[in-house]
């Protein structure tokens, strides 16, 4: 039985900090504004999102093989679950250090979160939108074949474009994976795994355009 209490290096005098106070754009958590997503419904930075999945990952090994819950002691049965248990620690104590002095009210942080959602309903296809007012007003003129060619032509355009962003993010992504390929250690491993998810993501879109572009054509 492993028990590295002991061993824990001394706690590092608290220094003074300047108090940080969130804006809108940054993460709830550290009020970075790095790579700043949603997660668990609320922005987070690309560094909290890290050690947030360290932790989770330390969780799942912990309940996967009934073990006692991280935090307090580092008491462990073996060499891996004492890893996840310090890897774990280490991530809270890093959150803990870039945590804001006051954290935002939740209800501003959903109002700035609504402009991101309505600029997404507003990027969808312009096929989606036409295909609606048609369907809503009885009045339109049918389209000529030609102004059914032009909207064609429109929609195939715009798949074009949102396949090569896409592409280039593809390409973004592998770079990412090649550098963490060789990497060990729980962080590693929780980045891989969140790059090979968001590389998943980004085939399924690019079979779903590849999907739309044929029936465009037909």
């Amino acid at each position: 039985m492993i028990d590295a209490q002991t061993l824990e290096a001394p706690m590092e005098t608290p220094t003074n900090r300047i108090a940080r106070r969130w804006s809108p754009g940054a993460c709830v958590w550290c009020g970075d504004t790095d790579s700043v997503e949603e997660f668990r419904n609320e922005p987070r930075c690309a560094t909290c999102v890290r050690h947030e999945s360290v932790i989770d990952e330390a969780r799942r090994f912990m309940g996967t093989y009934g073990l006692r819950p991280i935090g307090g002691t580092l008491q462990s049965d073996d060499e891996e679950e004492y890893e996840y248990r310090v890897a774990a620690r280490d991530a809270r104590r890093a959150l803990n250090d870039i945590r804001l002095d006051e954290q935002p009210d939740p209800a501003l942080v959903r109002k700035a979160l609504r402009p991101r959602a309505a600029a997404i309903v507003a990027d969808k296809p312009a096929a989606t939108k036409s295909s609606s007012a048609s369907g809503s007003s009885s009045s339109t003129p049918r389209r000529t074949p030609a102004a059914a060619a032009a909207t064609t032509s429109v929609d195939l355009d715009e798949i074009q474009s949102r396949a090569l962003a896409l592409l280039d993010q593809l390409s973004t992504i592998d770079a990412q994976l090649a550098l963490v390929a060789e990497q060990s250690g729980l962080a590693a491993r929780a980045r891989r795994s969140d790059l090979e998810k968001q590389k998943a993501t980004v085939l399924r879109t690019l079979a779903a355009l590849e999907k739309a572009r044929l029936s465009a054509a037909k």
